[in-house]
């Protein structure tokens, strides 16, 4: 089932087709055609292939007098799936032999070994003919680092921040893309940020989380994410002191357990055994200290 990430940076493309053909041209270097006009147009193919093989878009690129110059089928792809070696060679033939133009298929992969794994060429046949997916991810995606530059293209600052987000720079891209989120409408702002997050792995949102809590990123009213991610550490935090209270309860009874039965049979306590017995935060210990005063007749041999 796809995924809120998955469907977002879908959206991405459906809201700005032209975003497509500029990175084709730009990141890729490949001569896109002249054209005057990029369109989604998926519904058109539920004719055309089975229900099996359903692409995430399909896009139609025309020039100035309205006829097709070439058809982008976009593909997002967070895993790796063998039916997709199959798959996108069906998208190119149908959608270039009903449409009579030429077809590309471009797979978003953020993640470094997927966009590997999709960038293979898939070959049809004895080496007669084959596809070569173009595939948008960490190797193509540029680190953007600059917040200025990032406002620019707040969509590709978004894909860099999700394929490069737990790289060496990853903080700074991250802090990048958060400020081009600030440009956008809330609702897309939030879902971008999430897609964001998701990518993140625990080192980078807890180095995220103290920017946050440290004030860096202080305008809630154009940042609307932050809110809710300082909302998210406060809560950590809640929970960790409650877990902390109740460790410390645990142990300070535990404690006072050893104290009561040291003093039931009779065995005193030097100042520093006291001291010891007081300092110690360790579970196991004290229960093998409780344990060894059943036989003992010394201090000695209870906190061996």
């Amino acid at each position: 089932m796809p995924t809120l990430e998955h469907n977002a940076l879908v959206e991405m493309f459906r809201e700005h087709p032209e975003l497509a053909p500029h990175w084709l041209a730009t990141l890729f270097h490949v001569e896109v055609p002249p054209h005057a006009s990029v369109e989604v147009v998926e519904s058109s193919l539920d004719q055309l292939i089975p229900v099996e093989f359903r692409a995430d878009l399909v896009l139609e690129l025309r020039n100035a007098n309205g006829a097709l110059v070439l058809a982008i089928v976009i593909e997002v792809q967070r895993d790796m799936d063998p039916d997709k070696k199959f798959s996108w060679p069906t998208y190119v033939t149908v959608v270039r032999a009903k449409k009579r133009c030429g077809t590309v298929v471009l797979v978003i992969a953020p993640d470094a070994g997927v966009a590997v794994w999709a960038a293979e060429n898939i070959d049809l046949g004895l080496g007669r003919g084959n596809v070569e997916p173009l595939v948008l991810g960490p190797a193509v995606v540029p680190e953007i680092t600059d917040p200025a530059e990032a406002e620019k293209e707040a969509e590709l600052a978004v894909l860099s921040a999700v394929a490069h987000g737990n790289g060496p720079n990853g903080l700074t891209v991250v802090q990048a893309a958060l400020v081009a989120l600030g440009r956008l409408d809330q609702e897309h702002a939030m879902v971008y940020f999430q897609v964001i997050w998701s990518g993140l792995r625990e080192p980078m949102r807890r180095a995220l989380e103290a920017l946050v809590m440290e004030r860096q990123i202080e305008d809630e009213e154009r940042f609307p994410f932050v809110r809710e991610l300082t909302d998210r550490v406060k809560l950590a935090c809640i929970r960790e002191g409650e877990l902390k209270g109740m460790r410390e309860g645990k142990l300070e009874g535990k404690r006072d357990a050893l104290l009561r039965l040291l003093a039931r049979a009779g065995i005193a306590l030097s100042e520093s055994e006291r001291a010891r017995v007081q300092a110690c935060t360790d579970m196991a210990t004290l229960d093998r200290w409780i344990d060894n005063v059943l036989g003992a007749t010394t201090a000695i041999e209870v906190l061996s």
